[in-house]
């Protein structure tokens, strides 16, 4: 009998390998900028990826190749967009404000849902969207409302914010994916991924930054191209598909559980007062929200 695993348990085993990322991200960012960090983790998947894709790929070419255009916006939102801006936001911003930030994936699923797609919301839905907004606000103000008066805003947490909209988009739009193997699919979105980084990349080596050559760094983007990138999106994309986008939505506040005690235990941050309260009010938020599937 062929073993399936469950799609819940693939979605947990994700975001433990994306809050290791996190983590990496804000550790070396003195070493590994970060677009080179976001392009290299995709050339290391995809060189993963292809020989196993190889015979799905076969197989699903035509279907491939007549849905180039899909692909190509996967790819910009999934892998290229979404993880460069998130690097981008860990250069400026603690991994734990990045981490809280981006429990608000669910909702802005439900509310970018309800406001282009036509998702219809009950009020109790609305106000959990608000509430989930509110506690945003409040990790970006750092617990005090004259942060967002003064506009002494940190532009990492902008820049992660950046990110999980995008996310939040890839994930709406998945069902419109392909009808094509998870390999394949990932195949397709890493490469066109990659064409589509490849000149910030080129302007980032050009503006002088370059990284550091060593074996921590080399270890740093091996874990983010096999673990965090390969694996983690294979079990997202596998459990997006069976239960749907907006459950799957839920199981993303576990990111901030296991990236926390990563950060803590590795980078020694401390969580404020003010991330407890944000993150409470996102949590209610996503309560309000339900979880099912629209």
């Amino acid at each position: 009998m062929r073993f399936r695993p469950s799609p819940y348990v693939l979605l947990v085993l994700a975001n433990v390998l994306w809050a290791g990322n996190w983590v990496i991200g804000r550790a070396m960012r003195g070493d590994i900028p970060p677009l080179a960090l976001s392009f290299w983790r995709w050339m290391i998947a995809l060189m993963f990826i292809l020989p196993l894709a190889r015979p799905h790929l076969r197989r699903d070419w035509p279907m491939l190749t007549s849905s180039w255009r899909w692909l190509a916006l996967f790819g910009l939102l999934g892998t290229a967009t979404y993880n460069a801006l998130a690097y981008v936001g860990l250069q400026y911003t603690t991994a734990t404000n990045g981490l809280l930030l981006n429990s608000f994936v669910p909702v802005a699923i439900v509310a970018l849902g309800w406001a282009f797609m036509g998702k219809r919301l009950r009020s109790v839905e609305l106000l959990g969207v608000a509430i989930s907004l509110l506690g945003v606000l409040t990790i970006v103000a750092r617990g005090d409302p004259r942060t967002l008066t003064l506009l002494e805003l940190n532009i990492g947490d902008a820049w992660v914010i950046a990110s999980v909209l995008a996310w939040a988009i890839y994930t709406l739009l998945l069902p419109h994916r392909p009808n094509v193997h998870p390999l394949s699919f990932l195949a397709g979105i890493s490469f066109f991924g990659l064409l589509e980084l490849a000149p910030a990349y080129g302007w980032e080596i050009a503006s002088g930054r370059r990284m550091t050559l060593d074996w921590t760094t080399l270890a740093a983007i091996a874990y983010t191209g096999v673990f965090a990138a390969l694996l983690g999106f294979v079990f997202w994309n596998r459990g997006v598909a069976e239960v749907g986008p907006a459950k799957a939505g839920l199981y993303y506040h576990l990111l901030p559980v296991f990236g926390i005690a990563l950060s803590i235990f590795f980078l020694a941050e401390q969580p404020e007062v003010y991330h407890a309260l944000g993150v409470a009010l996102i949590f209610t938020g996503i309560g309000l929200n339900g979880g099912k599937p629209r």
